[in-house]
């Protein structure tokens, strides 16, 4: 068995330390960019660009055997595992418990809890691959992107070196005007001091240009009508009526968010749940090519068995470890993240979106009934389906990539595992070094949205709605009703309408950010849109390119900028 799976053409040694230089170096860059905007990057197709950018100067320069494109996917596969572990909690339950009982996970605990969950969504991915890879007619628009990017840089390496050329200097770039930002402390640009209470203001930050970018123009553009909503229309008659105590001179974001996030986040829920409910009318319609029969060789395998058991049996000890979590409700997590998994995975097949923050509110609200007034119990039984979703959907994606080229789904599986290791420490250490106090969290240097989402959603199932302001109750309702609307919406109306609505999420991601940010993520979504109007061709090559080198750039720059400041 062993020396089936272990190849020098694939699964070689060299392959796997790529991947695992390279997640570490990335998954920082997630962990950064999820606290401050709670946003992450899917880090296939940079770690693409890296370990080949890596192996043809090395052959050149030291006569190596040439860089293999299917060592080139094991590497990515490695890596693109690593950076997503921020989908095990990273970034919103643990900082949320942290807020919530004033104390810390130990180093280790972390460490471990977050390896469980997301080794737990590896071999979810392995059952689903027969199903909705080989069987299936989904299309992993993420896995697919990343399959044409490595058969273009092996196809045509001038392509490659024009990319890598392009992410360096973009990297650059942001890593220096953050570097400068840090050492100068650039000026935040507003209209008025007055302005500059209510957050509205330009961010030098081109990590937050890079996003914009990426998220596309509608996005961008329902940043900014939030961001007007939240705190250009409802903030000033917060502060006018004394609804909201803000101080004489400081920062105001803190208290009008506490208001603001009751709206903001009924209205991410609602529509998070009403596109997840009619997403799954359209997804379980199931789509298997009968022509195959029998059971999938995949499942008849015992080791990937003994995994997925060793995966669930610790996932259970650490709830009941660390939590205190009951046995019984513990063991309750486990199916439910597995049914959870599978979801999120034939929505990724079809959309091409992780729709983890949908998958957190529904294990929370379910968990709310199952266990009432168990904040913490809540939380971090959610935190086991988010985090098991999150790798499913990355692992699938890969594996997606992986079949165009035929390769072999076992040796990916192994790649992921090692990048679930190296991510699971180098994303706890990343975390501790830039949130060396919880306090700093739900701030405006550190908004860090996903936190105030789920401490909310845990705090109001534990103490009830009646904790929660009348007047922000009402919020909550009318933008819940909004939600739910434009949720239906966006699956039901034909393409060409569905253009024209506001991303709910987005707009309610924007009451819980300074509206600065979301000003120059909606910029950046206008010049790439500029862009893709101006020069088709060239947009198409190089905006992911280019937008992967920004956010890389800065993220890197601020952490190692934090690590600085914790040995100086």
């Amino acid at each position: 068995m062993t020396s089936q799976l272990f190849s020098t053409s694939e699964l070689s040694p060299r392959a796997i330390l790529t991947g695992v230089l390279i997640g570490a170096v990335l998954t920082p860059c997630n962990i950064y960019s999820g606290l401050k905007i709670g946003w992450s990057f899917n880090m296939s197709i940079l770690a693409l660009l890296l370990g080949y950018a890596a192996w043809s100067s090395a052959g050149r320069m030291l006569g190596c055997r040439p860089w293999l494109q299917k060592e080139s996917n094991i590497s990515q596969t490695c890596a693109s595992a690593a950076a997503s572990i921020i989908s095990g909690g990273l970034v919103a339950p643990i900082p949320a418990h942290a807020l919530l009982t004033g104390e810390r996970l130990p180093l280790a605990p972390m460490i471990a809890w977050v390896f469980s969950v997301s080794f737990l969504g590896i071999w979810v991915a392995w059952y689903l691959r027969p199903l909705l890879i080989e069987r299936g007619h989904l299309r992993f628009p993420a896995g697919v992107a990343t399959l044409e990017t490595l058969q273009d840089i092996f196809a045509h390496g001038r392509e490659a070196a024009r990319r890598i050329a392009v992410l360096g200097g973009a990297a650059a770039l942001a890593a220096g005007l953050k570097v400068t930002d840090l050492l100068f402390t650039l000026t935040r640009w507003s209209p008025s001091a007055t302005f500059s209470q209510y957050t509205f203001a330009l961010e030098p930050s081109l990590l937050l240009l890079g996003f914009g970018g990426i998220i596309g123009l509608r996005v961008g553009c329902s940043l900014l009508l939030g961001a007007v909503i939240a705190f250009g229309m409802i903030a000033p008659r917060l502060v006018a009526s004394a609804a909201v105590s803000v101080p004489a001179d400081g920062d105001w974001f803190g208290p009008l968010v506490e208001w603001l996030l009751w709206p903001g986040v009924s209205l991410m829920v609602c529509a998070s749940l009403a596109s997840f409910a009619a997403q799954l009318l359209k997804s379980f319609r199931v789509r298997v090519d009968q022509r195959h029969g029998g059971t999938p060789e995949d499942w008849r395998r015992p080791w990937p068995a003994a995994a997925l058991l060793a995966g669930v049996a610790l996932s259970v000890w650490l709830q009941h470890a660390l939590f205190a979590i009951p046995v019984a409700i513990a063991l309750l997590a486990v199916p439910f993240a597995l049914l959870l998994a599978g979801v999120a995975a034939r929505v990724v097949g079809d959309t091409g979106i992780p729709p983890i923050g949908a998958i957190g509110k529904v294990s929370q609200l379910a968990f709310g009934v199952a266990a009432p007034g168990q904040a913490i119990t809540n939380l971090m039984t959610a935190n086991v389906a988010g985090g098991a979703a999150g790798q499913c959907a990355d692992l699938l994606n890969d594996l997606r990539a992986g079949r165009g080229i035929g390769a072999s789904p076992a040796r990916q599986v192994v790649a992921q595992c090692f990048g679930v290791l190296v991510g699971s420490l180098a994303g706890v250490l990343a975390y501790r070094a830039l949130i060396p106090d919880p306090q700093m969290l739900i701030t405006s240097e550190w908004p860090a949205p996903a936190v105030a989402t789920w401490k909310a959603i845990a705090k109001t199932m534990a103490d009830g709605f009646d904790a929660v302001a009348v007047d922000a109750r009402v919020a909550m309702m009318l933008a819940g009703l909004v939600g739910i609307a434009i949720g239906f919406a966006e699956n039901w109306l034909p393409e060409r309408w569905r253009g024209w609505l506001p991303s709910p999420v987005a707009v309610g991601l924007a009451f819980v950010i300074p509206a600065s940010i979301s000003i120059v993520m909606c910029f950046g979504a206008v010049l790439a849109a500029v862009a893709a109007h101006l020069v088709p061709a060239q947009a198409r090559r190089f905006t992911v390119t280019v937008a992967a080198g920004l956010v890389a750039g800065e993220s890197i720059a601020g952490v190692a900028a934090a690590l600085l400041s914790m040995t100086g």
